[in-house]
């Protein structure tokens, strides 16, 4: 594998530094025993320089080991994590800069103390490995701390909508299926087929399927109205914005890189604000923010306006609440149900909050009050006892059993694989603060937030393994972090009363 000169630079001086140190020798004195000046062998352990022939040869003399010893690019054991990081994809592919990280800034860290780096790559890969995180699952996780970082808002995607609609849908024109065909096969040369995931059920969990080779966007038979103008908007996307580097499936049986990754959310957040105008939304949102009540109808009536599915409309109402109204203390998620069954599938979150939230917790059970998956529990009861194919929207006040922290939950659940059965519920998370209530009329009631009519409260918490709501009729589970918290906190209380 061709390793970037920079990272050749790095581990050569890794392991000038380890050998250097293994010796018992200071620079100064491998610098004099060498005939180097001190401020060069320095600069080489740090990964800046790269000697030439001669001068390696006096190093390796120096330190009495040979020449090939010196240039093998293999490290020593303690060092190992360092040296794997540095082969793998990660430096090279991970564009480090959009998190803030000047990428050599992080190998002078890795040269400054390379053993302590080590053993944190070590502990990191060891988790990784242990929860079986996959590449692409490490990718999801990077971009969604990218979004959060951002607050979900990226003015240049913003501003290639926006040029985008005064090209081809002015005067508040409807960006619709037909004009988003026109331009994929005219101005982009880009031929559509459908494939019938029936005849071919190893595709059922695709939407579509780009071919490069044969510049053709192949459409699941089987998609919705709203899923199929979502994914033609996707692929404008990809085109308008000149994004090469791109997962060719969706949803994606594989990533490649982190690019790809980023590309597609690049391209499915174009598709969000063409088809949803920003202005238009916000103004539909005043308009609902107004209103001295609550009333689920009005809220699935406003996602019907903008004819997109639940979860594409959430996921703009993210991008666009925290830079127009200054609500950015929230979190998303989406839940898949099969009715029947008594588990429930976190199968995407994303916090801009960073504080309480369901988050997605290794082996323990979410706490069943909230209305995410009440409401996916409603959905099939009504499926099964009357013929309903539609959606539902709940609202729900919940405040969190210890920290008194509460939050105003909007959900909407609608039927998810009609073909499998499942369902699927997306919620909004807002917490309830001074800013949300001077946004939302709704909720400043007279009697305070707990006491309103038109939206149900509750208590809740995060899962019932930490879970103090003993009396609880939802739990499902006995409160062990919880119970093992409480004998950790009484031994400790003991070992300090003691003589």
């Amino acid at each position: 594998m061709n390793l970037p000169a920079d990272h050749i630079r790095l581990l050569f001086g890794l392991k000038l530094r380890q050998l250097r140190l293994d010796k018992g020798l200071s620079v100064s004195e491998l610098a004099h025993q060498s005939g180097l000046s001190i401020s060069y062998v320095t600069e080489i352990e740090k990964g800046r320089k790269y000697p030439k022939t001669d001068k390696i040869s006096a190093l390796a003399n120096a330190m009495q080991v040979d020449y090939d010893s010196l240039v093998s690019l293999k490290l020593s054991k303690k060092l190992e994590p360092i040296s794997d990081l540095l082969r793998s994809k990660f430096l090279t592919e991970i564009p480090l800069e959009l998190f803030g990280i000047d990428p050599s800034d992080l190998l002078e860290l890795l040269a400054e103390a390379p053993a302590k780096v080590s053993a944190m790559v070590r502990t990191f890969m060891d988790i990784a490995l242990s929860y079986n995180m996959s590449v692409e699952r490490l990718y999801l996780t990077m971009l969604r701390s990218y979004q959060e970082l951002h607050d979900n808002y990226f003015p240049d995607i913003e501003a290639d909508a926006d040029r985008f609609l005064d090209e081809f849908a002015p005067a508040d024109q409807v960006v619709g299926e037909a004009l988003l065909i026109n331009l994929l096969k005219t101005r982009y040369a880009t031929r559509l087929e459908q494939f019938d995931a029936r005849t071919q059920p190893e595709l059922v969990a695709l939407r579509s399927i780009f071919r490069p080779e044969k510049h053709t966007l192949y459409l699941n038979a089987d998609l919705s109205a709203e899923q199929r103008i979502f994914i033609l908007a996707r692929e404008v996307g990809f085109q308008f914005m000149q994004l090469k580097n791109r997962p060719t499936t969706y949803s994606w049986v594989e990533a490649e890189s982190f690019e790809q990754i980023l590309n597609n959310y690049k391209a499915s957040y174009f598709a969000g604000a063409i088809l949803i105008r920003r202005e238009k939304l916000v103004e539909k949102l005043r308009e609902l923010f107004a209103r001295d009540t609550w009333h689920n109808d009005d809220f699935l009536q406003l996602i019907d306006h903008f004819k997109a599915t639940p979860e594409q409309f959430f996921y703009r109402l993210s991008t666009v609440l925290p830079s127009q109204f200054g609500i950015d203390q929230l979190f998303f998620y989406r839940f898949n149900h099969t009715p029947g069954e008594i588990t429930f599938q976190l199968t995407k979150e994303m916090h801009l909050s960073r504080k309480q939230g369901p988050r997605g917790i290794v082996d323990e059970h979410f706490c069943r009050r909230w209305i995410a998956w009440t409401i996916l529990q409603e959905l099939q009861f009504i499926q099964q006892h009357k013929s309903f194919d539609g959606s539902l929207c709940r609202a729900q006040l919940s405040e969190y059993a210890d920290s008194g922290q509460q939050y105003l939950i909007i959900s909407v659940a609608h039927p998810f694989q009609p073909e499998s059965g499942q369902n699927m519920s997306v919620s909004m998370c807002f917490a309830v603060n001074d800013t949300l209530k001077s946004k939302m009329k709704f909720l400043n009631d007279p009697a305070g937030v707990k006491e309103l009519n038109d939206i149900p409260f509750r208590v809740v918490n995060q899962t019932c393994e930490r879970c103090a709501i003993f009396d609880c009729r939802e739990r499902v589970a006995a409160p062990a972090v919880l119970q093992k918290k409480r004998q950790f906190d009484a031994l400790k209380k003991a070992v300090a009363g003691l003589d």
